[in-house]
């Protein structure tokens, strides 16, 4: 595979990711090269139906997904509704933090609160999101790594 088509597989290719969570879970869009074209915060009962709808929205056929305490049941509810979806289960260590940060930097304090350090500060609303896209990152740096650019 030569330089171009590495470059336009990476932008046609799309990987899922979600962090999962007992009431709400983050999910993610990607591609390849990295770009974001979904990031939200779904509730977990309504799992299966969000992310079938986003694979038939964004055509993805691998779902990265946390390790984290629920990771199992969500896991064994996505293979159950969606047999041919792929799933790859990832590290989640310390993607809680790093989520805050990238939280911060997207949506900076303001008011009085920009004064504050934002170490000093939890985010107003859910960071799960952020966590999701930081898994489907973690992912996409592994196989870039691997050479392994194609997943079918």
């Amino acid at each position: 595979m030569d330089t171009v088509d590495t470059i336009d597989t990476m932008e046609r290719e799309r990987i899922a990711a979600l962090d999962p969570g007992r009431e709400k879970c983050g999910f993610a869009v990607l591609t390849l090269d990295g770009s974001v074209l979904l990031q939200r915060v779904i509730e977990t009962a309504k799992l299966e139906q969000e992310v079938r709808a986003a694979q038939q929205s964004y055509g993805f056929s691998v779902l990265v997904e946390g390790n984290g305490t629920t990771s199992r049941e969500a896991r064994a509810r996505l293979k159950e509704a969606l047999p041919d979806l792929r799933i790859e289960v990832i590290d989640e260590y310390r993607t809680t933090d790093l989520a805050k940060k990238a939280y911060w930097k997207a949506k900076p304090p303001r008011g009085w609160r920009r004064l504050l350090p934002v170490t000093m500060q939890v985010p107003p609303e859910p960071v799960d999101d952020f966590v999701a896209v930081i898994l489907a990152s973690r992912y996409i740096e592994s196989i870039k790594q691997k050479g392994d650019y194609h997943h079918e």
